[in-house]
């Protein structure tokens, strides 16, 4: 008996060095690594031909190689964009001028990118006025507190308003999330949607895969949508067909082709599940088994996601309903979004025990927009905080106004902790983060590193009165490249229990003291450094 469970797991073994060294290839045929790699080798060959066979026109060459990276860097400064964009493109280009004009021209003038852009206006357009703010719930947060009231109409612009007296319930970890979101499956009459970042084949997709699978013989309408890097490293590419030949409709956001793919840079990463209007699902936990501990990666895995059942939900059904026509002739979404809200004995039969009252206000965020919701709603809270602000992330890649945010806060007084990995899914990203470390201690930021493993939660809590839960990282990816979402509560009961949970975590954590940051690893120490001159294209 023991000969054959050791064979099986050798067997498992070998099996996963395989799938990791198909997907360490696949990472290098497809998308930017492919045309990084191109760029810089043609670099490396002109410059040699530069110098040998071209020796008498070596002013001509030089002149033009610099002449173009000159040319590109006036490109960048003329964007209207985020600085700490235009600073790293213009810090590649200076020291690469060939390759890093390439890669910045490949990145930036890609026909798809543009085109996406252009889809997301239209149909921002087409759906601005589909949820209407109820003027009653405004003009009553307005008398409470007239501050949220105004970041309520901020958010409002971008065509999701803020509701009231809507049942939210919070999950601590991946598993509690799992066990209700089976449950609410289960309970499907009319539709489920499902948008995800990442989906992998194992115990958690397989049993919800199941339930999906009876709900089509059931009648129920099932949409999936997951993006396209999943075919990269997680699911076979013709697995779609598989899953439409179960009846399940299935659309793959930005498929990832060899080096040509269209806007790579902009991927998917929302976390959303509604359950015929009644019932909506965020927050970080993807549907792979790590995210439930069912399989070790990285140590214990820390996520959390919230449900919200009421009228809140429409505002994820029209997410997920943009997301689907990005790449599909409009449809009529009034259907989907007439649903009526559930009455107190569905809420009783989805075991949903969250709070009553308060305000929610669901939001999306996608790469082109203006007004940079996600970022807002964060700089908010740190720059209204009283008391404290507690946050857990996976990644501290913060711009420059959230690094002032949150040393201006720690200044005055504000109780600012930050909860991170202490073993990292990414290294890189380990070290950037560690790079802002010795500032934001030195100003009285309190920085925990969770020791069993990984956190990967998205949460902001402050004061009892304010949180956010949802997809969003503090990192540039999220907050400008990515299609991303979250939920801002106000006054909502179960906040306490999102301080709760964090409280609860703590004593799992080693704070980081300045002792730490001067003996951090030198090589850690070097790569957070170099890597900040790139930091924003990471």
């Amino acid at each position: 008996m023991n000969k054959h469970f050791q064979d099986r797991d050798i067997k498992d073994i070998k099996n996963a060095s395989i799938d990791k060294g198909k997907r360490g290839i696949k990472s290098v045929v497809f998308g930017r690594t492919a045309v990084l790699l191109f760029c810089f080798a043609l670099q490396l060959l002109l410059l040699f031909l530069g110098m040998t066979r071209l020796a008498q026109y070596v002013y001509v060459f030089f002149g033009g190689y610099f002449l173009f990276g000159l040319l590109v860097l006036l490109i960048i400064l003329n964007r209207t964009e985020n600085p700490a964009f235009q600073l790293a493109w213009a810090s590649l280009v200076l020291l690469f001028p060939l390759f890093g004009g390439l890669f910045y021209l490949y990145i930036e003038l890609q026909p798809g990118t543009a085109l996406l852009d252009a889809r997301v206006a239209e149909l921002d357009e087409e759906t601005a006025d589909t949820l209407k703010q109820d003027a009653e719930v405004l003009r009553e947060l307005n008398e409470i507190d007239c501050h949220t009231a105004q970041l309520a109409n901020y958010v409002r612009k971008n065509g999701y308003p803020i509701y009231r007296n809507v049942q939210v319930k919070y999950f601590p970890s991946g598993e509690t999330k799992y066990e209700e979101l089976l449950r609410q499956l289960k309970m499907a009459e009319k539709f489920i949607f499902l948008e995800y970042f990442i989906i992998a084949e194992g115990h958690m997709w397989d049993s919800i895969l199941e339930i999906l699978e009876q709900k089509v013989k059931e009648g129920v309408e099932v949409r999936l949508m997951y993006d396209g890097t999943n075919e990269m490293f997680y699911l076979p590419h013709e697995y779609v067909d598989k899953l439409r030949g179960m009846g399940i409709h299935c659309k793959i956001f930005s498929p990832v082709t060899p080096i040509f793919s269209t806007h790579y840079n902009n991927r998917d990463h929302r976390k959303i599940v509604v359950i015929d209007g009644r019932i909506a699902f965020t927050g970080g936990v993807n549907l792979a088994d790590e995210y439930i501990n069912y399989k070790e990666r990285f140590g214990h895995w820390k996520d959390a996601a919230i449900m919200v059942e009421g009228e809140a939900v429409k505002s994820f059904t029209l997410m997920f309903l943009k997301m689907w026509a990005i790449s599909d002739k409009a449809e009529n979404m009034a259907i989907y979004l007439r649903t009526p809200a559930p009455g107190a004995d569905v809420v009783r039969a989805g075991e949903c025990e969250g709070a009553q009252g308060g305000f929610i206000m669901p939001y999306a965020e996608h790469p082109f927009a203006q007004n940079r919701t996600a970022k807002r709603i964060y700089l908010d809270i740190l720059n209204t905080a009283t008391r404290y602000v507690h946050i857990m992330t996976p990644y501290l890649v913060p711009d420059y106004e959230l690094s002032q945010a949150l040393i201006y806060a720690a200044r005055r007084g504000v109780d600012v902790k930050l909860l991170l990995p202490h073993i990292p899914d990414k290294k890189y990203a380990f070290a950037l983060a560690h790079s802002y470390y010795k500032r934001l201690i030195s100003a009285g930021v309190k920085i925990y590193e969770y020791t069993p493993g990984f956190v990967h939660s998205k949460v902001f809590v402050s004061d009892d009165i304010r949180a956010v839960v949802g997809a969003i990282n503090l990192d540039f990816r999220s907050l400008y490249l990515h299609f991303e979402c979250a939920a801002f509560l106000y006054g909502v009961s179960e906040i306490s229990e999102i301080e709760n949970d964090f409280r609860a975590t703590l004593p799992k954590c080693q704070l980081i003291t300045m002792f730490d940051v001067r003996h951090d690893k030198l090589t850690r120490k070097v790569a957070g450094q170099l890597m900040r001159l790139v930091a924003p294209l990471m």
